[in-house]
């Protein structure tokens, strides 16, 4: 089984800040939430974390496992996505709803297209279901690679607009590996 939770939250979040690949820790509130996503896990039964290496996730996972005591592997595959001309810029500075659309694939100067993204985060799937398809596996990442988690195991919205999917802060969600 594969579960997915996204960082907790940060002050860029509270903002409505654009954080690809800035590296944002939790706020205080995020910490919190990251303690009461713990403590709903407690009881699941997880062979090991694997995190992305920013801050914001890899501290939801190193709080989730105060009580677990699992090893950690951290992949850089499940980094956020990059986002940028449009990193640090609030929502309605660009045309946010295109950027996360995969029917438009808009090519940008800087920020990493949204499907060679999802290559990349299904790229890492491949592996997981390959190599781990038998464990329980809890991955600590970001909301953009959660759409893209979700479109690997759903599909593709049919308006191709994959923002909808995103997780909330230290919300969790599960899929099978088989």
């Amino acid at each position: 089984m594969l579960y997915v939770i996204r960082h907790g939250q940060t002050d860029w979040n509270v903002q409505k800040k654009l954080q690809g690949r800035a590296d944002i820790e939790l706020n205080s509130n995020g910490r919190e939430q990251a303690k009461e996503t713990m403590e709903k896990l407690r009881n699941v039964p997880i062979d090991f974390i694997i995190s992305s290496p920013l801050k914001r996730a890899s501290q939801t996972a190193e709080i989730i496992n105060s009580v677990k005591n699992i090893p950690i592997v951290f992949d850089e595959r499940i980094a956020e996505r990059d986002f940028g001309e449009m990193e640090g810029m609030y929502k309605q500075q660009f045309d946010y709803d295109a950027f996360w659309n995969y029917e438009k694939n808009i090519v940008y100067e800087k920020a990493e297209n949204i499907r060679y993204f999802f290559k990349r985060v299904a790229s890492f799937l491949d592996d997981v279901k390959k190599e781990y398809k038998d464990k329980n596996i809890l991955l600590a990442t970001h909301g953009g690679v959660s759409i893209a988690i979700d479109c690997y195991f759903n599909g593709l919205p049919k308006d191709g607009e994959c923002y909808k999917l995103c997780l909330g802060n230290c919300e969790v969600r599960k899929y099978d590996l088989k």
